[in-house]
């Protein structure tokens, strides 16, 4: 069990951050001189949740797309080079020409490859307009130029540690999303309402202390346990 003081995801005595934090630096590109802030960094202040998500680099999505336009370049590189040199096209090449050529537009199979085409078109979409990393909660910037983030497993961890404190509490899970906390408790003794009061002020309390940028909603569900 820990106590209080071991709830606040602060920096151990030799300066590191703590388990679950993540900690980057922002470049210094504001300016022509390279001072100040970059475009992607807002300062926030306690409880404004101005402060910028986390940005995946998508590398495996980015790898699968230049891996796949490379060979489908290559290819019809190879096909022209060989036609060019006075050799026949490549079989596929004429074959889907044929059939693009005489199958119609509300054919199934001309529907089916436009289909696929465009899911994968608007699933590149949204990885490149979505910054994904949703397990990383954005802390607030206490220094210039410093971003913190939290991951929701460290967060859920140590406002189930607080909720095991208050009295009368027997089991609790803690389920922490970017916008709610969840909280299941089990209440062996005492009044479930004061237990769910008294558990609702410390995860409250617990929140606060996490340092986050914008605040998540709290949910509190006390139920005796069953038999």
């Amino acid at each position: 069990m820990s106590g209080p003081e071991d709830t606040n995801p602060q920096p151990d005595a030799g300066g590191g951050p703590a388990p679950g934090t993540t900690l980057e630096k922002e470049p210094d590109s504001a300016g022509p001189g390279g001072a100040g802030p970059g475009p992607d960094y807002a300062p926030a202040g306690p409880h404004d949740g101005k402060a910028g998500r986390f940005w995946a680099t998508r590398r495996a999505p980015a790898a699968v797309t230049a891996l796949l336009l490379l060979a489908g370049l290559g290819f019809l590189l190879y096909d022209v080079a060989s036609v060019r040199a006075g050799r026949p096209g490549m079989a596929w090449r004429r074959t889907l020409a044929d059939e693009l050529a005489t199958r119609r537009l509300d054919d199934v199979f001309v529907m089916a490859g436009a289909a696929v085409a465009a899911a994968l078109g608007l699933w590149l979409l949204v990885l490149a307009l979505t910054p994904g990393r949703r397990s990383l909660l954005t802390m607030r910037p206490e220094l210039p130029q410093v971003r913190a983030g939290l991951e929701r497993s460290a967060a859920a961890l140590v406002l189930r540690d607080r909720a095991m404190e208050v009295p009368g509490v027997q089991a609790v899970r803690v389920k922490v999303s970017r916008r709610k906390v969840r909280a299941r408790a089990l209440a062996h003794f005492r009044d479930l309402e004061e237990v769910r009061s008294d558990l609702g002020g410390a995860l409250g309390d617990g929140i606060d202390q996490l340092g986050l940028a914008r605040r998540p909603g709290l949910s509190v569900r006390v139920r005796r346990p069953g038999k």
